[in-house]
């Protein structure tokens, strides 16, 4: 630990922004089976403590911010930056009348993940080795393969994936399902014989329908098969993961939000891969799911966020591999330094750097900003002593 004391949270500045999509260097929206979209957010905050900063970023809509200056702020100031879950669950009792789950969520999740980084940074230590350091890498698989894909466009992404040594990729199915096998087959052309082809309905499915899909995507060696129903749809998620053809695998659980939520998958037997996002679960949710798994012996997958997940797979022993989710890891090249490398498959976070090694590239983003604000805290009275909004603006 470093030689200040005094390490009470002393600032924080929140910056959100919105991001237009992009595919072969173009803007453009994408699609999956349920819904389309044409920016991706992303809210950063950071946290001052015995004069070390700590950064945490999540992919959400800017509207998370007035949740973190108006109910969040209020209830961390002046806490310990060390008191990672004492943090984490004062948070989420200050959100108990504006209901946890959703955007507040993703809220507490910016600043769990800032005081985790922070943290680590105070104790001079990866945020691999503060959280266990069990690998020094974790495996990734690329995802996209968007539904507004043309046949040229999936077949350019999954095969540069599948070159570059990524040992499995993922499609998105459901908008068009009569389309869907033909769409898997051109998939498993691009990819060879020998990558793993995963397939993401986003829950767009009925469930017999998923059934009959489900034995048609098997004749081209899926074995991956993410909410081919609603997650919310538990009775569905477990008939299919039991009557599902081998080696297919279901996989649920980005919207885990609480702790609840992975419990209860795991507890109806819903899935064969259990997932967890950071960024809508914060790390200590993430930790929470990761032991949960393990107590049911179901392997945990990180979902999306490639520059955060990196750190926090690779910590976690029971964690397979992250998700290398192409709007994320082409944001997360654009707004920091310091993005764990790609190599062989594996994501690979630096364990010589404090934290998670990730730090915003403040001019090159300034563009894509809408909204920020910055505040000092008050020690005596745990509140905002002074607090500055920042106007946003999205273009140059």
């Amino acid at each position: 630990m470093r030689a200040d004391p005094d390490v009470r949270l002393r600032s924080i500045r929140a910056e959100a922004y919105a991001v237009p999509t992009a595919t072969g260097g173009r803007e453009r929206p994408e699609s999956d089976g349920t819904i389309t979209w044409d920016s991706t957010g992303v809210l950063v905050v950071r946290l001052e403590a015995g004069g070390v900063t700590g950064m945490g970023f999540v992919h959400t809509s800017p509207a998370a911010l007035g949740i973190v200056r108006d109910l969040l702020c209020p209830v961390i100031a002046g806490m310990d930056a060390r008191d990672t879950e004492r943090i984490f669950w004062a948070m989420a009792r200050a959100v108990r009348n504006a209901g946890w789950r959703g955007l507040c969520a993703a809220a507490i999740s910016v600043v769990d993940i800032a005081v985790h980084d922070l943290a680590a940074r105070l104790a001079d230590v990866s945020l691999t080795q503060y959280l266990g350091g069990a690998h020094d890498t974790v495996a990734a698989y690329g995802s996209g393969g968007f539904t507004d894909y043309s046949d040229a466009e999936l077949t350019e992404q999954l095969g540069a994936w599948a070159e570059h040594g990524l040992r499995a990729v993922k499609m998105k199915v459901g908008s068009y399902p009569d389309d869907d096998v033909r769409r898997v087959a051109v998939a498993r052309e691009a990819i060879g014989p020998a990558t793993e082809l995963f397939v993401d309905a986003n829950g767009a499915y009925a469930r017999k329908q998923a059934l009959e899909l489900a034995g048609r995507f098997a004749e081209f060696g899926v074995t991956w098969f993410e909410e081919p129903v609603s997650s919310d749809d538990r009775d569905g998620l477990r008939l299919l993961r039991d009557r599902l053809p081998a080696p297919l695998r279901v996989a649920a659980g980005e919207y885990g939000y609480v702790p609840a939520d992975f419990r209860d998958l795991l507890v109806d037997g819903c899935v064969d891969v259990l997932q967890a996002d950071a960024t809508r679960c914060g790390i200590t949710g993430f930790r929470a799911a990761a032991a949960l798994a393990r107590a049911f012996e179901v392997p945990l997958s990180a979902h999306t966020a490639p520059a955060l997940h990196a750190s926090v797979g690779a910590a976690l022993d029971g964690v397979i591999n992250v998700e290398y989710f192409h709007d994320h890891a082409r944001i997360a090249g654009a707004f920091f330094d310091g993005v764990p490398a790609l190599r062989d498959g594996e994501l690979v976070p630096d364990r010589s750097a404090p934290g998670h090694g990730l730090t915003l590239k403040e001019e090159d983003v300034l563009r894509y900003r809408v909204e920020a604000f910055s505040a000092d805290f008050d020690d005596e009275h745990a509140s905002i002593a002074d607090s500055q909004r920042i106007q946003g603006r999205k273009d140059p």
